[in-house]
């Protein structure tokens, strides 16, 4: 296994990037329209954005309420690329996945345009997030021992004559503050990522069974928040992209790699 191989079937089907800082104003239009100018040569497309979440209230008569954010969102022509900037956080997505080095300087690109328009105030937050779907060729029954690495087969427990056929499993690794990795994995039916999201869906698939790969490397700081830098960004995405390859395959079987990662079919 060579860790720098590139696959033609990877099974990458999301990767993000987040920035958390502490709450900003929301960007003025022109603001938006001076980071769209100094993006539009990779992202030219602007769409509109928007975050729904709930806010807890206890003690008062709606225990919760529903509160949307809306933000700019740049987006490449062939909608697989996407840059948003939130009122505490910059957002890089990609779902066809360009490779570390390019997709870590949109990241850098995109928060320079943010620091040069609209500063932000410190680093919370860094994560870098990769979401694979394994789909086992279509041989008729999956056995996932065969695709998986066998650590992530599900309890060794029998009921009866019942077979386990789902499980989800979570792996953390690290303690905070600091780095930290956490792995959700498992076998699912359908999509992880929602096909009919803003982001393109590259990896033709019709549904069906797969086995969820979901990576969270992120760091957290340890003490005050620090101001935004972009020597120590840089270091600190670098730092919670290592892991993540040697990770991914860590976990799957070298007939995965043959049959289905390397396969240009």
């Amino acid at each position: 296994m060579n860790e720098h191989e590139v696959y033609p079937n990877a099974p990458v089907v999301l990767v993000a990037l987040e920035v958390r800082h502490p709450t900003s104003d929301p960007l003025t239009p022109s603001e938006s329209r001076a980071i769209k100018k100094l993006l539009s040569d990779q992202l030219p497309i602007e769409r509109p954005g928007q975050q729904m979440s709930v806010q807890v209230m206890p003690g008062v008569a709606n225990p919760a309420a529903m509160t949307t954010e809306y933000f700019p969102r740049f987006i490449n022509r062939e909608t697989t690329l996407s840059v948003s900037i939130r009122k505490e956080a910059v957002v890089i997505e990609a779902s066809r996945y360009p490779g570390w080095e390019e997709f870590r300087a949109l990241a850098l690109r995109a928060l320079d345009a943010r620091m040069q328009i609209a500063p932000i105030d410190g680093v919370e937050r860094v994560g870098i997030r990769y979401i694979d779907e394994i789909r086992a060729p279509d041989y008729g029954e999956v056995d996932w021992a065969d695709w998986i690495h066998p650590s992530l087969l599900g309890p060794d427990v029998s009921i009866a004559d019942l077979p386990i056929n789902q499980w989800q499993g979570v792996g953390i690794y690290g303690s905070q503050p600091g780095n930290m990795l956490v792995l959700r994995y498992g076998p699912r039916e359908g999509f992880a990522v929602d096909p009919s999201s803003d982001l393109r869906r590259v990896k033709t698939a019709e549904g069906g069974l797969f086995f969820l790969m979901d990576v969270d490397s992120f760091w957290t700081p340890d003490g005050p928040i620090p101001e935004y830098n972009r020597d120590f960004l840089l270091s600190t995405c670098n730092d919670l992209h290592a892991p993540v390859r040697a990770l991914f395959e860590d976990m799957i079987t070298d007939r995965l790699r043959d049959e289905v990662l390397r396969d240009n079919g």
